[in-house]
């Protein structure tokens, strides 16, 4: 066999070699691809994604999308050519698979977390956009938690709303482990409280629970052995009150990064006019209470999947500002929003043809 047909044929082998090799063999990486987006204004299978009773509401037009990311499983093995494919491509990132799932969590432990998130997101934006709009709403620190095989573990409940610790009202979260670490380990603590049953039947009322009762706890030492810290067993959340029916409809969608795109959208359905002007909005970011915008995660897929749609204008997190820049859609504009606020007082620009005094996010952030 002539060599230079001997040196092609060795060459094409071990090409084939490697394609075979990158294709067999798993790498440790995961894909992130610009997932769907859903106007908060409008229907979603079927329904309102918004739905609001016992308050007057008022008609919306144009676009507050929420967006999503979409990126393979827990269990999925991306090989070689998979990984080098989507580090090439416009519309995918590939990042360590323990980005998206540390510590070897699981598809169900990642599905059940981004559930909880998503729940807990909704219950933001409804407070922020209500405490914008001045209607006041009830607040409660309630039992979030109980941790199994603790001395709280059939004495309070999920959901009990914590009124006081040793006879101090409790006003936020952290009030409650500042009083029961007051104790030592061993000594007895006692928690006023709104059973959870009792506080349901008041909220489905839009009614102030009036059922307490005290429950006495003997405390355990913290499994932390650093500190001889008293604990009972709980975490300890808040939760509230409205005094009217809010619903956010919306399946197959997890985590928190919704939650500034559903308080604009209550505000607007709340309020009469249009926050957008009839223009595409979309946007993303978590929400507190008090309104304050937080950084999401996939922001450069958002941004591709929001203009796929049609969106003109991009409401971003301040801390995603910088990495949203590097790769901006042609045609979409980058709003800088740090709270519920700033994206109101963007829209009104918005609206009014004033996209030159828009606060824009560049590389530097």
């Amino acid at each position: 066999m002539p060599r230079r047909t001997a040196t092609m044929l060795a060459s094409t082998l071990m090409l084939i070699a490697l394609l075979c090799a990158g294709i067999l063999f798993p790498v440790p990486y995961s894909e992130m691809s610009p997932g769907p987006t859903v106007n908060t204004l409008g229907d979603h299978g079927g329904e309102p994604v918004l739905q609001i009773s016992g308050h007057k509401t008022y008609p919306a037009d144009g676009h507050l999308n929420m967006t999503t990311v979409r990126v393979t499983s827990a269990d999925y093995r991306m090989n070689l050519v998979e990984a080098v494919y989507g580090w090439l491509a416009h519309d995918s990132k590939i990042v360590p698979h323990d980005t998206l799932y540390p510590d070897g969590k699981t598809e169900e432990q990642s599905t059940q977390e981004n559930a909880e998130e998503f729940t807990l997101s909704q219950e933001s934006a409804k407070v922020a956009a209500l405490k914008e709009l001045h209607i006041p709403v009830q607040s409660w620190v309630i039992v979030s938690t109980v941790i199994k095989d603790t001395p709280a573990q059939g004495r309070l409940h999920a959901g009990d709303v914590i009124r006081a610790v040793d006879g101090t009202p409790v006003k936020q979260p952290s009030d409650v482990a500042r009083l029961v670490t007051k104790h030592e380990p061993g000594q007895a603590v006692v928690f006023t409280i709104v059973p959870a049953k009792d506080q349901a039947a008041a909220a489905k009322q839009h009614r102030a629970a009036t059922v307490t009762k005290d429950v006495t706890i003997t405390t355990a030492q913290s499994a932390d052995t650093r500190a001889k810290r008293a604990i009972v067993g709980i975490s300890a959340g808040t939760d509230h009150t409205f005094p009217f029916e809010i619903n956010i409809k919306l399946a197959d969608v997890g985590g928190p990064s919704a939650g500034l795109m559903f308080a604009l959208g209550l505000y607007d359905k709340l309020t009469p006019g249009s926050l957008t002007g009839g223009k595409f909005v979309a946007g993303t970011g978590t929400i507190d209470d008090d309104g304050k915008v937080g950084p999401i995660g996939g922001i450069e897929m958002k941004t591709v999947g929001a203009r796929s749609k049609g969106a003109q204008f991009f409401l971003t997190p301040a801390e995603n500002c910088a990495a949203a820049a590097k790769d901006t859609p042609s045609g979409l504009t980058l709003v800088k929003v740090h709270t519920l606020g700033d994206a109101l007082s963007a829209l009104k620009d918005i609206r009014g043809g004033k996209a030159a005094d828009l606060p824009k996010c560049t590389a530097k952030g």
